[in-house]
């Protein structure tokens, strides 16, 4: 018998999350890799699924966490062998396949990446799905040719999991940042993470201008709606923003005018289903760019049981940086 956090969908439609224990035969048979979860994370994606504030589950009963590290057990995956070390990140984990806020998992080897030399399932996990989608987003940037040099970047959401690591990794690299956050109080916390600036998420989160004053020679952006709009509305000709989140709203009530008049680029940022090798070289880069003292200061550890009230919070705007759920613990 294993701890894990078990959601059920009740008779009204709504989402019943509860800590209990699960024994090995209730995981998912279509895994090749039986392993033990030493860290999981909580995600934006996560608090919707155990809240049940969205329809991220789609299949019942289901346990949530859509990223994992720790050892390998059994494995019948020719890539994976007993006491492995590896990361896992979505591939519908958490969703449609029995996910990592537990003690034990079943999954497919194929989903796994090997954990880079050095780095703890702690660190990993205090990383998670927003710190490796955050290094996504700052490689995008550069894929696309924005340099330290050609501008500020904006970094929306900052005081989230993305938008805090993104700040860390960008400053490590010599771009110039600006924070954008509902939490001015805040302020000394990102700029000792790197950013050079903070600034009111007031100010882009309102219907705005097709075309605003050229600003930003970057974005990225894990708000979505009219903040990714206005952003968008304020790049500088040539400029390239990226979106990875919707925490204000899925939809974009935006014009093409930055795109055909000032070429701006916008570009989706997917972790979900990210190709191996684009997962291991963000990793990588994780591993020996991300700043240790900055990740510490962006996370807090907490339990299992922690992780059921810390959920609505997430959703909330209420926590600072990253949550790291040891499942031991």
């Amino acid at each position: 018998m294993f701890n894990a956090i078990l959601l059920n969908k009740k008779e009204d439609g709504s989402t019943a999350a509860q800590l209990t224990q699960l024994d090995e035969a209730q995981l998912p048979a279509d895994g090749d890799v039986t392993v033990a979860i030493d860290y999981s994370t909580i995600n934006y994606k996560d608090g919707l699924a155990i809240t049940g504030k969205a329809p991220v589950v789609r299949k019942w009963p289901m346990v949530p966490g859509i990223d994992g590290a720790g050892q390998v057990l059994e494995s019948s995956h020719p890539d994976w062998k007993p006491g492995d070390a590896f990361i896992l990140n979505g591939w519908g984990v958490g969703e449609t396949h029995m996910g990592c806020l537990a003690q034990r998992a079943r999954l497919k080897g194929d989903w796994l990446i090997r954990r880079p030399q050095g780095m703890s399932s702690r660190t990993a996990m205090a990383i998670g799905t927003a710190g490796y989608t955050a290094m996504l987003s700052a490689l995008a940037l550069r894929e696309q040719g924005v340099e330290p040099g050609d501008g500020e970047i904006l970094v929306t959401g900052a005081s989230g999991g993305v938008g805090s690591v993104a700040i860390a990794i960008l400053s490590g690299w010599g771009y110039q940042v600006v924070a954008s956050t509902g939490k001015l109080d805040e302020a000394g916390y990102l700029k000792s993470l790197g950013a050079a600036e903070v600034i009111d998420r007031a100010a882009l989160s309102a219907p705005g201008k097709p075309l605003q004053k050229e600003r930003w020679a970057g974005v990225v952006d894990s708000v979505g709606s009219h903040t990714l709009v206005n952003a968008i509305a304020q790049v500088r000709y040539g400029g390239v923003a990226t979106a990875c989140g919707l925490a204000q709203g899925l939809d974009f009530p935006a014009s093409v005018a930055p795109f055909i008049l000032r070429g701006v680029r916008l570009i989706g940022i997917d972790s979900v289903m990210a190709p191996t090798e684009k997962r291991i070289a963000a990793w990588q880069r994780l591993a020996s760019d991300l700043d240790p003292a900055k990740l510490d200061a962006i996370t807090s550890e907490i339990t299992l049981a922690d992780a059921l009230s810390r959920a609505p919070e997430i959703l909330a705007g209420k926590v600072r940086g990253r949550l790291v759920v040891n499942v031991n613990a």
